[in-house]
């Protein structure tokens, strides 16, 4: 290997201690509450090293919300994606982003921090590219097979997603091992009730 492979293989491997260390701090402590220092002291780099990935803390912060927001969107298109069914597809991501984000890490990092630290309209942008975009498509499809009655699905798609983020942050306060089961049936039946008759 050429000492260009070496440090490039090194500067993944510093990028990815980074991310790693600064996502288990985020979730443990809150966004507020970590320093630069603690990162870099965590992973065994200098800040000179952070600095070389990420402009800053914030940065940091949004590279790890992506990390974060990637995770569950794979999680969800994994839970759809083993449906031929779009209406099964449907349900299946959208409780899995459910059980999902009820992660206290991922609930933190996403659904506290993440609006908090890059403000809402980034924030949303973020999601919209994460996974809001296959909420809508599954939605259209859905509509477009009668499944659905015919109406704008931006907004539909954009009150389900809502619900399931309040929904989420609340599960994630609770302390009942029930409430996930309670949230659940409730999902099935506001997704039942979208139902063309």
């Amino acid at each position: 290997m050429t000492g260009r492979g070496v440090r490039e293989q090194q500067r993944a491997r510093t990028r990815r201690a980074l991310l790693h260390e600064a996502a288990r701090l985020f979730a443990d402590r809150g966004y507020a509450a970590v320093g630069l220092t603690d990162v870099v002291a965590a992973a065994g780099v200098t800040k000179g090293a952070l600095y070389h990935h990420f402009g800053g803390k914030a940065d940091l912060f949004r590279a790890v919300l992506e990390e974060v927001q990637r995770d569950v969107g794979r999680r969800v298109a994994d839970a759809a994606g083993a449906h031929e069914d779009p209406w099964d597809r449907l349900t299946a991501g959208c409780q899995e982003f459910l059980t999902a984000s009820t992660a206290p890490e991922v609930r933190r990092i996403m659904l506290v921090d993440g609006p908090a630290v890059l403000g809402w309209n980034d924030w949303r942008a973020m999601d919209e590219a994460a996974s809001a975009r296959h909420l809508t498509d599954v939605l259209q499809e859905l509509v477009e097979l009668g499944t659905i009655p015919r109406q704008p699905v931006a907004p539909l798609a954009r009150l389900l997603s809502g619900g399931m983020n309040e929904a989420a942050l609340w599960l994630a306060s609770t302390s009942s091992p029930a409430d996930l089961a309670d949230t659940r049936a409730a999902l099935d039946r506001l997704l039942a009730g979208l139902r063309a008759r």
